[in-house]
């Protein structure tokens, strides 16, 4: 006897057809708001000289970590600009730095809410774990119905594929606090909020900035998957060298992702570790 297969597929996607359906004005919204945040960081960027922003991301590097990566950086980005690689790093950084941060804006709650709450972290911690094994390409499917092709769908994707690393760092962090810390707070009389603010998240920052790290790096990886649905950037040239065979470009873009991850891992290691390296 055969036994009938589940409809799985068709139940996504007429729930995806419906949400388009039903909330295409919401999406068209963020659309919009997303787009303008998008040129407007970027045509930002790119109104600086690229000697001058080498200086500041040197200088920056300098400042947040130590000499000998300001070297690195200069040597790096400047390799970049020699490439002619330099508009499609300003649209990766571009997208990488908004998709991260409202990744971590809408991770930061969800961490502390699920450290907080024993149900809650019993409820998100399957989700995140589900979240986590799905292949990078399937988050770009759902992206193309709310938000079609382009930079925008991009961001929705890399959002949901790198924010599970910092709700579980968040989380992580805060239910890590010694007890006793905890208890001389209530011995003071810290209401819930205080302990919150002023005990367990200074206490957990380093654990947070980690998080933080491995959402950036996550981020940045499908930033350059996400030329597949029309993201510019560092991806799209490393796929346009793969339609055209041309291993000499992809090979040039790739190290030029390669160098832009090396530089803001190491930057946010820095950060996390409160001191120069």
């Amino acid at each position: 006897m055969e036994i009938p297969s589940i409809p799985l597929g068709d139940w996504i996607e007429g729930g995806l057809d419906w949400l388009t359906s039903e909330y295409s004005v919401v999406t068209r919204a963020i659309s919009r708001v997303t787009q303008t945040g998008i040129d407007g960081l970027n045509d930002g960027l790119m109104w600086l000289p690229e000697w001058g922003l080498l200086a500041i991301i040197v200088g920056l590097c300098w400042w947040v970590a130590s000499l000998r990566l300001g070297i690195g950086a200069a040597l790096g980005l400047a390799l970049i600009w020699n490439l002619g690689l330099w508009e499609p790093m300003i649209e990766t950084l571009t997208l990488v730095v908004i998709a991260t941060f409202v990744a971590v804006v809408m991770a930061l709650p969800v961490g502390i809410a699920a450290a907080l709450s024993e149900r809650l972290y019993k409820t998100i911690m399957p989700i995140l774990d589900f979240m986590q094994t799905m292949p990078a390409f399937v988050y770009l499917i759902p992206a193309i119905p709310f938000f079609g092709i382009g930079s925008v769908s991009a961001i929705f994707a890399t959002v949901i594929f790198s924010m599970p690393p910092a709700i579980r760092f968040t989380t992580l962090g805060i239910r890590q606090v010694p007890v006793e810390l905890i208890e001389a707070a209530d011995a003071y009389g810290a209401t819930r909020s205080q302990k919150l603010i002023k005990v367990q998240l200074p206490m957990s920052l380093p654990t947070l900035m980690a998080g933080i790290n491995q959402t950036i790096m996550l981020a940045l990886s499908m930033v350059v998957i996400a030329a597949m649905i029309g993201a510019d950037g560092l991806g799209s040239e490393v796929w346009r060298a793969i339609q055209r065979l041309r291993p000499g470009d992809g090979f040039e873009a790739g190290i030029a992702v390669v160098i832009l991850a090396m530089l803001l891992d190491r930057v946010t290691q820095s950060l996390r570790k409160g001191r120069k390296s």
